[in-house]
C-alpha cells in the first residue's frame, strides 16, 4: 500500500520519458533514481530537487490519501479511460511561468481543461478528506478565495478555471535563473517533444513512504 495516490499524465516510453528521468534524477516508471546529466553552468540537482520525487509528469488529479479500496480506484480509472478519447496538447513549449520552468501547451486548451475537470470529479470519491495539517500547509501559499474553497471541497486549489497543465522541470527560480535553464534545456529537450502532442493514457501513481512517486498502471484512452 502506498501513502498517497494520484492521476498523472506521464509521457509514453521513448526519448522524452528517458530524458525527463535523466533531468529530474528519478524514473517513476522503474521506481529508481537516475544519474543526472552534467550541463555547463547549471546545478541540475539543486534545480530539480523539488519536482524530482514526482518524475516527469503533468498533474490531472493531485495526490490524495485513499478513502476505500485500491481496487475501487483502479476500477474507476479503467472505466473512465475506456470512455475517453485522446486529448490534444498541441505544441508544447518551454516557459518560465508561475516561478518555475515547465513544458506548457500552446494554443487552445479547452478540451484539455474540460478533461482535467472531469478527472477531478470522477476520482474525488476515492479521496480521503484533507487533514488540518494538509490545509495549513496549503494555506502557507497565497490562495484566492476561490482556490481556498476548491482546496477544501476538492483537495487541491488549482483546478477548473485555475488549472494550467504543465510538465514540471524545475523548482522555484527567479526570472534570470529560469531564462538560463531554458537556454540550456531548449536544444536538449525540444527535439524530443512530439509536435503535436496528445494525452493517450492516464497513469495511476503511488507515493511510497520516502515520498517518491511510482507509475502503477497506464490506462489507455479508448473511448
Amino acid at each position: 500500500m502506498f501513502e498517497r495516490y494520484a492521476i498523472f499524465y506521464t509521457p509514453p516510453a521513448g526519448m522524452l520519458a528517458e530524458f525527463g528521468a535523466l533531468w529530474l534524477g528519478w524514473d517513476s516508471a522503474t521506481g529508481k533514481p537516475v544519474a543526472q546529466p552534467d550541463v555547463a553552468g547549471l546545478d541540475v540537482s539543486a534545480i530539480t530537487a523539488t519536482p524530482r520525487k514526482y518524475g516527469l509528469h503533468g498533474t490531472l488529479k493531485a495526490p490524495f490519501r485513499l478513502a476505500g479500496s485500491l481496487e475501487a480506484l483502479q476500477d474507476t480509472a479503467a472505466t473512465f479511460a475506456g470512455a475517453q478519447s485522446p486529448v490534444p496538447l498541441h505544441q508544447m513549449t518551454l516557459r518560465h511561468d508561475h516561478g518555475f520552468v515547465a513544458l506548457r501547451p500552446m494554443g487552445d486548451v479547452t478540451a484539455l481543461t474540460a478533461f482535467a475537470a472531469d478527472i477531478v470529479r470522477a476520482f474525488d470519491p476515492h479521496r480521503a478528506p484533507l487533514s488540518e495539517a494538509d490545509i495549513a500547509r496549503r494555506r502557507k501559499s497565497p490562495l484566492s478565495p476561490r482556490q481556498d474553497r476548491q482546496m477544501l471541497d476538492w483537495g487541491y486549489p488549482f483546478i477548473f478555471d485555475d488549472f494550467h497543465f504543465h510538465l514540471t522541470l524545475s523548482g522555484r527560480l527567479n526570472a534570470q535563473a529560469g531564462a538560463e535553464v531554458i537556454t540550456a534545456l531548449d536544444p536538449l529537450l525540444t527535439p524530443l517533444v512530439p509536435d503535436p502532442m496528445r494525452i493517450e493514457a492516464i497513469t495511476l501513481m503511488g507515493e511510497d513512504g520516502a515520498g517518491m512517486f511510482h507509475q502503477l498502471h497506464h490506462y489507455a484512452l479508448t473511448g
